[in-house]
């Protein structure tokens, strides 16, 4: 613990002796002054009694529920902390309890070292703009934790959840920005394969024939250059998880050989007429809509509904916004850490503020925003003006993004090339620029869209 823990007061509840014991010893050795209760009716006295900084409780006791213990902390001023120690089958309550003001929860079994980092956390929130940020954080996913506590949010983490505890395939449609390798690392994180390997590919970053080549490995000599045999990243990730991004941009030509590696669960390098056997999970993500690639025929049916096994699915920011003051104030925690400076307090009209901008991309969007007011602002507080300084070169630029729309429906005659010039223009306008969004309102794929842009000879970086 830091030294802001140090000395910080913790009421630990729970029935089971062991259990209790163990976590008084661990938190007395972290600095803390602890007083333990076997069950809901003993810690409402205890806190009646004396103050705490937090409470640490069991969901199920002999006596009660930990959202008991919860409803009594709630009642003290000022109220302690709370964080839920809970068995899988409470996860639905335990969404509950945090909409109810729970700090956090953690799932059984818990580390120490898990419970220790998420105390620390919790008693980091700084209560100087009157927020009370709940964040969700799972034991064994940590490290790729997702902030946020908004109802489509936690369901998708709870559908999560249930993925990892399986070796079935996920397929995660979202919009670029809400974090979709994010969630696929955490269902890694949280599964039985978390100890071995975790590869990403980039369907969209390669070349057709490097992508092959990429994925499936190959043997010597099998193509010019090729002066050595090479493991694909399906071989890489043998025993773990693959990371398929952007399986939109998937060439239709490598949609077959995907397709039965993804059924046999085995593959040969190119050049080579050995197989090999693979054990692992596949994860792909796309922020286009895969079904409606189906029915242009620009995506097999049969590849679709293969890794279409769990459909999981990231709500945009703009529809998560009771989120934004939670992940405001982890980004602002984690680029102070990163600079070795306190973290700013974020006034009420800097929160508001965030609230009233739709955040078109998304959670990358905020976490660049935040970084970008915390290096050029240095002080104790965060407001209103901050915000708006550092958001209007952003809106003084996006004129420069704009091309003039047409006017008028073009005359009988135009070429079938202007027509889809000027159209590809505006809805590039509409989108500020954005490639992604404008492919996807256009129902085409991105690889397309940067080849049109290319076509027709629009300025690329305008348009990244």
């Amino acid at each position: 613990m830091n030294a802001l823990q140090s000395g910080s007061a913790v009421l630990v509840v729970d029935d089971e002796p062991g259990m209790r014991t163990a976590l008084e010893a661990n938190f007395a050795r972290e600095g803390w002054r602890v007083e333990s209760a076997e069950g809901v009716h003993e810690a409402s006295r205890a806190m009646e009694q004396a103050s705490f900084d937090l409470v640490v409780t069991d969901v199920r006791m002999r006596d009660g529920t930990g959202f008991d213990v919860l409803c009594s902390a709630q009642k003290r001023t000022p109220s302690p902390r709370v964080i839920l120690l809970t068995a899988y089958g409470s996860v639905p309550e335990a969404v509950e309890s945090m909409r109810g003001g729970a700090f956090d929860y953690l799932m059984k079994p818990v580390s120490f070292e898990q419970l220790r980092q998420t105390a620390a956390r919790v008693m980091r929130r700084t209560s100087g703009a009157d927020v009370r940020p709940a964040e969700r954080s799972f034991a064994g996913a940590e490290k790729w934790r997702i902030v946020g506590h908004s109802a489509q949010l936690l369901k998708t983490l709870e559908r999560a959840r249930a993925a990892a505890a399986t070796d079935a395939d996920v397929l995660i449609d979202a919009e670029s920005g809400t974090g979709k390798e994010l969630l696929a690392r955490y269902i890694h994180a949280a599964g039985s394969r978390s100890h071995r390997a975790f590869v990403a590919v980039n369907c969209a970053a390669l070349p057709e024939a490097l992508l092959e080549s990429e994925l499936f490995g190959h043997a010597k000599g099998a193509f010019t250059g090729a002066g050595a045999a090479k493991a694909g990243k399906f071989e890489l990730a043998n025993g773990g998880t693959i990371l398929l991004d952007e399986i939109g941009e998937m060439p239709l030509s490598l949609q077959p050989k995907l397709l039965r590696v993804l059924q046999e669960r085995e593959l040969e390098r190119l050049g080579e007429t050995r197989s090999v056997r693979l054990d692992l999970r596949v994860i792909a993500t796309t922020n286009a809509s895969l079904s409606a690639m189906v029915e242009r025929g620009a995506f097999r049916s049969d590849l679709y509904y293969r890794l279409n096994v769990i459909p999981l699915s990231i709500p945009p920011l703009r529809e998560r916004s009771e989120d934004l003051e939670a992940l405001a104030i982890y980004f602002a925690e984690q680029f102070a850490e990163g600079q070795k400076r306190p973290a700013p307090m974020l006034k009420p009209d800097f929160m508001a503020a965030l609230r009233g901008y739709a955040w078109p991309g998304n959670v990358r969007e905020l976490a660049n925003f935040m970084r970008r007011v915390l290096s050029l602002h240095e002080g104790g507080a965060v407001d209103a003006a901050r915000f708006h300084e550092e958001m209007k070169p952003l809106r003084i630029a996006e004129p420069a993004l704009r091309p003039q729309p047409m006017v008028s429906a073009p005359p009988p005659g135009t070429p079938i090339a202007v027509l889809e010039r000027v159209h590809l223009e505006n809805t590039l306008a509409l989108t500020r620029g954005n490639r992604t969004h404008a492919a996807e309102m256009l129902g085409i794929s991105l690889r397309t869209m940067r080849n049109k842009i290319r076509e027709y000879g629009l300025p690329p970086r305008r348009y990244a």
